[in-house]
């Protein structure tokens, strides 16, 4: 039996260490920073890259002096290569994003496009046909203003709004809502048209397309990155027992 934690008064053996981190809730963490080492492991970084790297996690953990980053080593257990190596760890993530997912990037937006594409719009729900058709048809005359009926008659938190709410992503509202909006030229107003429990009248009043932007990117290249984290994960089963836990690939 091999000891390789002293808490306190008690001491940590090495076939502890998984079921320990199985039982708080650990373990997929520590599997997916694994995964992400294996997939990093041949990115290479320049030594300007590194002396950056370095200097940026000195500075984010007031590690300034020699002696402050000595006391942080012994604190997490760590020497100097493995400090470096942990500062360069993002460096090398965004690098192999970039290399992994960079060429794909565009087809993935275009892809993509129809949920990212933003909208603002107004909108007044109610479960009574009745008022319904009543508010269409003064919002559609010019009788009352979409603003005033909503705060009267819309039975949502978009009351408080003026029926006003975006800009949002397309992915967000109801599918239904979202393809009238998707169709729809700006100050369109539709019918009564019923939406999951509600019957909604809704009017477009902007359309703000997506673009693939440096903000665009970097989301894109983080959501294409979780998502093949994601799929790594599925793929490892986890064998347990009473006394044991261990993963295979």
């Amino acid at each position: 039996m091999t000891v390789v934690l002293q808490v306190g008064n008690r001491q940590i053996l090495a076939e502890e260490v998984i079921p320990l981190l199985a039982s708080y809730q650990m373990l997929p963490q520590l599997l997916q920073e694994i995964l992400i080492d294996q997939a990093i492991a041949p990115i290479e970084c320049t030594s300007e890259e590194k002396d950056a790297a370095c200097q940026q996690f000195y500075t984010q953990h007031g590690l300034a002096s020699e002696e402050s980053r000595r006391a942080w080593l012994q604190q997490h257990g760590m020497n100097v290569s493995q400090l470096e190596a942990r500062a360069m760890r993002e460096v090398k993530i965004e690098k192999f994003k970039l290399a992994t997912w960079g060429p794909k990037l565009e087809s993935y937006f275009l892809n993509r496009k129809g949920q990212l594409d933003r909208v603002i719009y107004s909108l007044i729900r109610t479960q009574d046909l009745g008022i319904a058709q009543e508010v269409y048809f003064r919002v559609l005359e010019g009788e009352q203003s979409f603003a005033e009926l909503a705060r009267t008659y819309s039975q949502g938190p978009e009351a408080q709004t003026d029926g006003l709410i975006g800009p949002v992503e397309l992915s967000v509202p109801h599918p239904t809502l979202a393809q009238m909006l998707s169709i729809s030229q700006p100050g369109q107003l539709w019918a009564p048209t019923r939406v999951g429990e509600w019957l909604v009248i809704v009017r477009l009043e902007r359309f703000i397309p997506a673009q693939l932007d440096d903000a665009m990117r970097r989301r894109l290249l983080n959501e294409l990155f979780n998502n093949w984290l994601q799929e790594q994960l599925s793929q490892i089963n986890l064998v347990s027992s009473d006394n044991s836990a261990s993963t295979a690939p």
